[in-house]
């Protein structure tokens, strides 16, 4: 009676946490398929690869968040954990490789980008609304005990990484013409996303019981965690 009781008493509380991850992947795709177009048109007009590989990145990025939306349609959605784990592992793993490789070609060519008012702005929204955004679905699927939702959150955190060196390098670009500034700063968001596509590979989302509040056990706790589950 009392495991039954303690079930029933939680499941509010599930659907509750299921409705706000779906709300947050909800805005991060419709965000990111704006992000898309405006990054892509103005690196398109400014010749800037750092600017369309910015827009390729927001991709990526609705990859990711269809795969956790799509992981939580399923009647039981911690069966899909391990799949969708992967799926957001490859969008990592395709975003350190699509960087790595524009990097790598701006710094031999040299090719240096025009100035781009828009692509500035853009940038710098993404850096201040992914982190916040982020940390709210960390705390949504620590919570539910659903490692993928906190992988995803750590796709946005590289999201917001690489709008930050996009950032600093249109903006030295912009000021003094140092454009090797972008691509130099590209290639460490390229390891971290290698990193963070390892963990979720392996199935890392600190978040040790899966779907433990299908289980109804809230006493669950984070395995290696240095954050709060709550």
């Amino acid at each position: 009676m009392t495991s039954t009781a303690k079930q029933i008493n939680l499941t509010p509380n599930a659907n509750k946490l299921q409705r706000r991850i779906r709300f947050i992947v909800a805005f991060t795709i419709a965000y990111n398929v704006i992000e898309a177009v405006i990054a892509i048109s103005a690196g398109s007009v400014a010749d800037s690869g750092a600017l369309l590989g910015f827009g390729l990145d927001s991709t990526i990025e609705v990859t990711s968040a269809l795969a956790v939306a799509w992981q939580f349609t399923r009647q039981d959605p911690k069966k899909w954990e391990g799949p969708t784990l992967k799926i957001i592992a490859l969008a990592f793993f395709a975003l350190a490789a699509f960087v790595t490789i524009d990097a790598v070609q701006t710094l031999w060519t040299g090719e240096q980008p025009e100035h781009s008012t828009v692509g500035i702005i853009l940038a710098a929204v993404s850096v201040v609304l992914m982190p916040a955004i982020s940390v709210v679905e960390r705390r949504t699927g620590q919570a539910l005990g659903s490692a993928t939702a906190v992988a995803d959150s750590k796709q946005l955190l590289v999201c917001a990484y690489l709008s930050a060196a996009v950032l600093i390098g249109l903006v030295l670009n912009a000021a003094f013409g140092w454009w090797q500034a972008d691509p130099i700063a590209a290639l460490v968001i390229a390891m971290i996303a290698v990193h963070e596509g390892r963990e979720a590979w392996v199935g890392d989302g600190c978040a040790t019981s899966t779907g433990r509040a299908f289980a109804g056990d809230e006493s669950a706790s984070c395995c290696g965690c240095s954050d709060s589950c709550s």
